[in-house]
C-alpha cells in the first residue's frame, strides 16, 4: 500500500504563501471516529486569513495541486481549479471518467488546523477536518 503521508513539496520558486494542508475524513456513518487514510493533500496559496488566494493561484495555477488518498487504492493526482462563479475543484489527471469535486464554499473557507470543509464527492458531500497546514 502507497504511504499515505508524502513529503513536503519543496520549491523555492513558490512564493511564501503556498502551504500544504492535509484533510482527514471527519465522523460520518459508517466513520464514527473519522478515518484518516480517507483524506486529501492540497498545495496550495493562502491569504493572510487562510483562504486560498485566486491571484497567486492564477499565477502559478501548475503548482497548485491535490492528491486523493483512499487505502487500497492508488492516490490520484490532480489540480486544484478555480470555476465560473468563484468555486473551486479538485480535477483529476490520469483519470478521465473521474468527475470534479467541489469544494463546498472553498472560496470562503478559512483553511487553518481543526476547522472543517466539506467536498462533493460523486453527488455526496463528506466533512474532512484540516488536520494540518504547513509551509513548504
Amino acid at each position: 500500500m502507497p504511504n499515505t503521508h508524502p513529503k513536503p513539496i519543496l520549491n523555492a520558486s513558490l512564493p511564501a504563501q503556498f502551504r500544504q494542508i492535509r484533510l482527514e475524513l471527519a465522523r460520518e456513518p459508517g466513520h464514527p471516529e473519522g478515518d484518516a487514510a480517507v483524506a486529501y493533500i492540497l498545495i496550495a496559496p493562502l491569504d493572510a486569513d487562510g483562504r486560498i488566494d485566486p491571484g497567486l493561484w492564477r499565477e502559478h495555477r501548475e503548482a497548485c495541486r491535490v492528491v486523493r488518498l483512499r487505502p487500497d487504492r492508488d492516490h490520484q493526482s490532480g489540480q486544484l481549479v478555480h470555476r465560473s462563479g468563484g468555486g473551486w475543484a479538485f480535477r483529476y489527471l490520469a483519470a478521465a471518467d473521474m468527475p470534479d469535486e467541489t469544494g463546498f464554499h472553498f472560496a470562503d473557507e478559512c483553511f487553518v488546523t481543526g476547522e472543517y470543509v466539506s467536498i462533493n464527492e460523486a453527488d455526496r458531500m463528506h466533512t474532512y477536518r484540516i488536520v494540518s497546514v504547513s509551509h513548504l
